[in-house]
């Protein structure tokens, strides 16, 4: 950019991007459409990459590049996955966030990307952020072919189609990793994908161990990791040592860790298989203090609550809601703790009482017949405030609503 563009976004580096837009700017010499670019791209960066949005010099790419790229948080969190060594590379940099925090503790850093604009903006970003590494245009398949021998291979394929359409499965992203992985584990000692949150992990496990290849590849290690409890990236750590399968599910400082069960044919991998919790009847709730737990978004997608139920003095209500009840305040449960206030069923006569002071709630339904709005609508209650209202069903198909206060 020219000088009296940088000037531009320096200046109105707050301002709202559409009204820029529709403002354009008296002088020639500005490149509007580069400038809002910029601008946006900073204003996104400060949420998402505050490390970054305090550099002068920082080039942003378009907005999809933006919103598809890690946030800073959850690229530290992968920098610790990957430890030091002689030799990083990423097979599909992008705008090079998870490039430039998970390389820092390798002598050499390689970028491998094949858009030019984006190799473009990462030569500079690394220039202005003064960070040595080879930043090389080309095909992953094809770096791959040629490149030598590296500790960490990293991946993280592009999950949209030709048509700009989402894709989910390992084998539909580009570059397909299950075509590459032989490849990939002769080249590497460690190989790591990031791959959609969407998938289910117990698949993609059993999809990369199926791929015939010399080393043989196991799935060392899953990181499920959520963002203020929205689960934003399924992690695989590759391996060519067999060894117990560790999974992480991970959501902000909170951090759940065991040995699963994968119930898939597996026959080399001698995990410990954990017996079911004990479902509760809400027959039994009487006295106080009660209280109620809400695993957060990385264990809903792990699916491991079972292991849950063995690791804290917690049953579930039923077996499919996710909910589970303790007589304990329990601090370091991976989740959302409640104090049960009372329990109800939706009987007009025994929940009206109940609701007699109440003007609004926090609802949230569990394998339960209606939607949150459906229920706010029954009950007549306006969203937010310090009541929490869980509507279930329990094993013996009774619906029940469990109303609570936060606590921690």
């Amino acid at each position: 950019m020219n000088k009296a563009t940088w000037e531009y976004v320096r200046r109105h580096a707050d301002d709202d991007v559409r009204k820029l837009a529709l403002q354009g700017s008296r002088d020639p010499e500005v490149d509007v459409p580069q400038a809002l670019q910029q601008i946006a791209g900073w204003q996104t960066a400060r949420r998402k990459l505050p490390s970054w949005a305090q550099v002068e010099g920082v080039v942003y790419p378009p907005h999809l590049n933006m919103e598809q790229c890690s946030s800073e948080q959850t690229a530290r969190y992968k920098a610790k996955l990957v430890g030091c060594g002689d030799t990083f590379v990423d097979l599909t940099g992008g705008f090079g966030v998870d490039f430039y925090w998970m390389s820092q503790g390798f002598r050499e850093r390689v970028y491998v990307e094949q858009n030019a604009e984006l190799c473009a903006v990462v030569e500079a970003n690394m220039q202005a952020l003064r960070y040595p590494c080879s930043v090389c245009r080309g095909a992953a398949s094809v770096y791959l072919t040629e490149m030598p021998h590296a500790n960490v291979i990293y991946l993280d394929p592009a999950r949209r189609n030709e048509h700009g359409g989402r894709t989910y499965g390992i084998a539909d992203c580009t570059p397909n990793v299950l075509e590459l992985l032989p490849l990939l584990m002769t080249k590497a000692d460690k190989v790591i994908l990031k791959l959609s949150p969407m998938l289910d992990w117990r698949k993609a496990v059993y999809d990369i161990e199926q791929v015939p290849s010399v080393p043989q590849t196991y799935v060392s290690e899953v990181h499920i990791v959520s963002v203020d409890n929205e689960c934003k990236e399924l992690l695989l750590v590759l391996s060519k040592a067999t060894a117990p399968l560790r999974l992480v599910c991970v959501n902000g400082p909170s951090c759940f860790e065991i040995i699963p069960s994968l119930g898939i044919n597996d026959s080399h991998r001698g995990n410990e298989t954990f017996p079911a919790c004990e479902y509760s009847s809400c027959q039994d709730l009487v006295g106080s203090p009660l209280y109620l737990y809400e695993p957060n978004a990385s264990v809903m997608k792990a699916g491991c609550f079972d292991e849950v139920g063995q690791r804290f003095p917690v049953r579930q209500v039923a077996p499919n809601s996710h909910l589970f009840l303790s007589s304990d305040e329990i601090d370091d449960f991976p989740g959302r703790g409640f104090q049960i206030l009372s329990i109800s069923s939706l009987n007009k006569r025994e929940i009206n009482p109940k609701l007699t002071t109440m003007k609004s709630a926090n609802l949230a339904v569990r394998n339960f017949p209606m939607s949150v709005d459906q229920l706010r609508k029954k009950l007549k209650l306006k969203d937010g405030g310090d009541t929490y209202i869980f509507a279930t069903t329990l094993s013996s198909g009774a619906h029940r609503l469990f109303i609570c206060r936060k606590i921690g």
